[in-house]
């Protein structure tokens, strides 16, 4: 039971961990890029907006979170949000929205994956919807998203049996 005790405390000490490494909510409209950075760290991505640029904060492939901060063309924040919701990804356009157009707005995913039935790469995002779930994008051999939809992530439970 000791052991478990340490496993679950240690696990509980990483999730409080991974909060602090993305201060998000120290992120205030008006901060500068370096503001920003020396907040938050360093973006996993920095994606060209025109006019503007956006910083990426992903927590893929385990965490369920990504925030976007989009700086104006004086480099100062315009915006910061989490997009891994239902009405975000309800944006993508199957047969309009390109990878490019998901790797803009989402992020890196936790996965790309193929499958025999598919004949294109397959964008799997983690995210929470009142519970654990993965959003699937299946793009097509020229990378145009052909179709999208969400689905329960099933995780083993974590129950403990005592005497």
């Amino acid at each position: 039971m000791t052991s478990l005790k340490t496993l679950l405390l240690a696990f509980a000490a990483l999730c409080l961990g991974g909060c602090a490494v993305f201060p998000i909510s120290s992120v205030k409209p008006g901060m500068s890029r370096e503001e920003v950075v020396a907040t938050m760290g360093p973006p996993g991505a920095v994606v060209d907006l025109r006019p503007g640029t956006r910083l990426q904060y992903s927590g893929q492939p385990g965490g369920q979170f990504a925030f976007m901060v989009d700086l104006d063309a004086a480099g100062r924040v315009g915006s910061v949000r989490q997009v891994l919701t239902e009405k975000d990804f309800g944006r993508i356009t199957p047969g309009k929205w390109t990878q490019a157009d998901v790797l803009r707005e989402f992020g890196r995913p936790a996965l790309i994956e193929r499958v025999a039935s598919w004949k294109g790469d397959i964008l799997t995002y983690r995210w929470y919807g009142l519970q654990d779930m993965f959003y699937w994008v299946y793009l097509d051999g020229g990378r145009v998203v052909q179709k999208a939809h969400a689905g329960v992530e099933e995780r083993p439970s974590m129950a403990v049996d005592t005497p």
